[in-house]
């Protein structure tokens, strides 16, 4: 891939969040059809854990709302933190860390747009990379051990160094209050051939957005895949007409007919276990009275018994709709459910 340098299409300092989001998707001028950030190319692969492919298309189309964040406060805490990772980044590796407030074009795609975290100056050569930070939850620091990072993340860090045409970039994640253990830094060097089939699968992408053509669910998560599908088209609707599938679909229909049989009748076993298992609990209950624990011992091992009381508090909503019913309506929530189920009819 040809380098060169990037264009600077604004400064986003001071700028409102709508304006700045204005921006990223259109660029300051709004000249730019459709655009690509960090954050996109990841589930433009299919490969974010949060987004569909098939989402991120309705929303550049316009026909989706842009996605709300599932915990705002976590959204707001990581905005906080940003300097706080950037600070320890540089007391750890001695880099020089700078604030970099621009939104980049990349010089030969004018689709790619970058707003970086932090730009940083490495101590041995004066050579510029990319600080991305990032705060997590304590069970996601496994997935920074040993200088390692999460393939959404790195996808985003790439981007980001094709677009600014630099050859070093870095993380810094922190998961807790001491530096010591809870930061990892690893740097990441700049690949131009794997650059090479980002812009491939970029390109492509832009390509669908200007033919109409969406996405499928094809390489996502089956339950990403299935929620994404439930907020892009909501509710099913009665009165709609039939779908007529073609045949191409037999073996996925036979497939999901066979396994919906197959989980009935092991429900079915699973009951009538249950109720064997209380058939013959009856007797071990009356030895037990009030104890706990029980113990049978025998030459080859021990059979350990546990009969404890454990104690479930749920809202009487019965009691609630006789005795407050406007209380119980408002905090009456409705979900929503829908399940494929094929039923295999003779001809």
């Amino acid at each position: 891939m040809v380098v060169a340098a990037p264009n600077i299409l604004c400064d986003c300092t001071g700028m409102s969040r709508e304006r700045w989001l204005e921006c990223r998707e259109h660029g300051p001028k709004g000249d730019i059809e459709y655009t690509v950030g960090g954050s996109d190319v990841a589930v433009i692969f299919g490969l974010s854990p949060w987004t569909t492919p098939l989402e991120l298309w309705m929303m550049k189309k316009g026909r989706m709302p842009p996605k709300a964040p599932p915990n705002p406060d976590q959204l707001e805490m990581g905005h906080f933190l940003e300097p706080i990772a950037a600070h320890f980044y540089a007391k750890r590796t001695g880099n020089t860390v700078i604030d970099d407030n621009h939104l980049y074009q990349h010089a030969l795609y004018p689709y790619a747009l970058a707003n970086i975290d932090r730009r940083y100056i490495r101590k041995e050569d004066g050579e510029t990379g990319v600080l991305e930070c990032k705060s997590l939850t304590y069970h996601k620091a496994e997935d920074w051990a040993d200088g390692a990072y999460p393939i959404y993340y790195e996808l985003q860090l790439r981007f980001y160094l094709a677009v600014l045409d630099l050859k070093h970039g870095a993380f810094s994640a922190l998961w807790g209050n001491n530096p010591e253990h809870d930061l990892a830094t690893p740097d990441l060097i700049r690949d131009q051939a794997t650059e090479g089939i980002i812009f491939e699968k970029l390109d492509q992408w832009i390509w669908s957005l200007r033919h109409d053509k969406p996405p499928t669910m094809e390489d996502v998560k089956p339950k990403l895949a299935m929620d994404a599908l439930a907020r892009i088209y909501g509710a099913s609707q009665k009165g709609l007409p039939t779908i007529e599938f073609p045949m191409r679909y037999e073996a996925t229909l036979r497939k999901i007919a066979t396994l919906q049989a197959d989980n009935a009748e092991l429900n079915s076993t699973i009951k009538k276990n249950e109720e064997a298992i209380t058939a013959h609990s009856v007797r071990i209950a009356e030895l037990m009275k009030e104890h706990e624990h029980g113990i049978l011992t025998t030459t080859n091992d021990k059979l350990l018994v546990d009969f404890v009381t454990k104690v479930t508090r749920r809202v009487n909503s019965d009691y609630l709709k006789r005795e407050h019913p406007d209380i119980y309506q408002e905090a009456l929530k409705a979900t929503e459910n829908r399940k494929v189920k094929v039923t295999i009819q003779p001809a």
